[in-house]
């Protein structure tokens, strides 16, 4: 089992950016394919990135192409998501996951974060 913990969120700008990151807890972090997830209010749960248990392989949702990045260090036990050219159709709660599988990261991931809010100011 493993618990995630998201910080990093906050009010930004539109054009602005952010880099949120996630801490694992165990050693066993590097076994776990990662990925972020976002949610707006009223709106489906949205995938965001996933990123493969070495960090060799990354998938991001349409709309974030080339502005996010997913990366993550398994040596501190994290993974992080930069965030550039922010919009305000951002702004929502961003959820950090963790499967066993890449393949199930990017729809049922075993494990979830609490959240940490961004929001986008026009």
């Amino acid at each position: 089992q493993v618990q995630l913990v998201e910080s990093g969120g906050g009010l930004v700008q539109a054009g602005g950016s952010l880099r949120l990151s996630c801490a694992a807890s165990g050693r066993t972090f590097s076994t776990y394919a990662m990925g972020w997830f976002r949610q707006a209010p009223g709106k489906e749960r949205e995938f965001v990135a996933a990123i493969s248990r070495s960090g060799g392989v990354t998938y991001y949702g349409d709309s974030m192409k080339g502005r996010f990045t997913i990366s993550r260090d398994n040596a501190k036990y994290t993974v992080y998501l930069q965030m550039n050219s922010l919009k305000p159709e951002d702004t929502a709660d961003y959820f950090c996951a963790a499967d066993g599988s890449i393949g199930n990261i990017q729809s049922q991931p075993d494990y979830w974060g609490q959240g940490t809010q961004v929001t986008v100011s026009s």
